[in-house]
């Protein structure tokens, strides 16, 4: 199927995205207005303008949304300042919010990136505000009720899974095995699609796509050695998709596998936000095409274009009709 085509057919499409979503703040500062506080001594930081835009899941969703592709999000952020910030963004990029879930024990995930106004880099420390203890009974019920209530409204499910410790995740041991549970009673009807940064290993009945390193580590911890076809029929996955970046990606299925060449770029702008990117556009071209091959070619046309814009950028149908068939 063209890209034409592929870009007709998902703009029909209602996507769901389940999982970790945070508030990505672009802050420029002015290193010749670094002078020391009065109270303190200590330099500031002077930061003189702020971007800010949806991150993690938002990433996927500004992805979507790029493509014309119809969007909602279940989460859960904090009733606070970055909540507030991250809930507007994402209304103004038209990404639903019917399903999130304001609660007063979350902390709103942030990322503050320290920019330097005058050569454009991001040269401080990071400054992030997380979740560091396990969201409560409470927001947890909300969240398996917020799954069950859209489940049958979208016709492809996108697992977001990004924390990389135990505990603050929004895709609790519960929030998995009930994804799991659905998506094994849904069979060939409806796609979900999972992207888990440490914790491949522990869904069944899904789309899992991991890249490279995390393959190796979650099929380790598995089955104790790397056998990718092992791993997929350990977690009866329709189909695992490996990515290796530029390198494209590996396709195991219940008849085999088979590698999808990539669509390599000199020297990318900037590769955060890539696999996001890919899973936007791969999971939406699965779903109307059928086809793996298919899907992972577009998702790398889509992270070809993205991993030249700094930040986490987006593909536009225009940039993706320019690329040639």
């Amino acid at each position: 199927m063209k890209t034409a085509e592929i870009l007709e057919k998902i703009r029909g499409l209602r996507v769901l995205i389940v999982g970790d979503l945070c508030l990505d703040r672009w802050c420029h500062y002015d290193p010749a207005l670094s002078e020391p506080s009065r109270e303190t001594g200590l330099p500031r930081v002077a930061v003189v303008s702020t971007e800010v835009t949806p991150g993690a899941a938002g990433t996927i969703a500004n992805n979507l949304r790029a493509l014309g592709v119809s969007t909602s999000i279940v989460t859960g952020i904090g009733i606070d300042g970055f909540g507030f910030e991250l809930e507007q963004s994402l209304r103004a990029r038209q990404i639903g919010v019917d399903f999130i879930y304001r609660a007063s024990d979350i902390n709103t995930f942030t990322y503050t990136k320290l920019i330097n106004r005058n050569t454009g880099v991001e040269d401080l420390p990071r400054v992030d505000f997380i979740q560091a203890s396990d969201i409560s009974i409470e927001t947890e019920k909300a969240i398996l009720d917020r799954v069950d209530t859209a489940w049958d409204l979208f016709d492809v499910i996108l697992i977001s899974d990004q924390a990389e410790t135990e505990r603050g995740g929004i895709v609790t041991a519960k929030v998995r095995e009930r994804i799991c549970e659905l998506a094994g009673k849904a069979g060939d009807s409806k796609l979900v699609w999972v992207d888990s940064r440490v914790r491949s290993e522990l869904f069944r009945n899904v789309v899992v796509k991991p890249n490279r390193d995390e393959a190796i580590a979650s099929c380790t911890r598995a089955l104790g050695r790397v056998d990718f076809t092992a791993f997929r029929a350990h977690l009866n996955a329709p189909l695992l998709i490996v990515t290796m970046g530029g390198d494209g990606a590996v396709v195991y299925d219940r008849v085999g596998d088979y590698a999808v060449e990539g669509r390599r770029v000199a020297n990318p702008v900037d590769i955060c936000g890539a696999g996001d990117s890919f899973s936007a556009g791969a999971a939406c071209a699965l779903r109307v095409t059928g086809s793996a091959l298919e899907a992972v070619r577009f998702g790398n046309k889509v992270a070809s274009i993205t991993i030249m814009k700094p930040g986490t950028g987006t593909a536009s149908p225009e940039e993706l009709l320019a690329i040639p068939e």
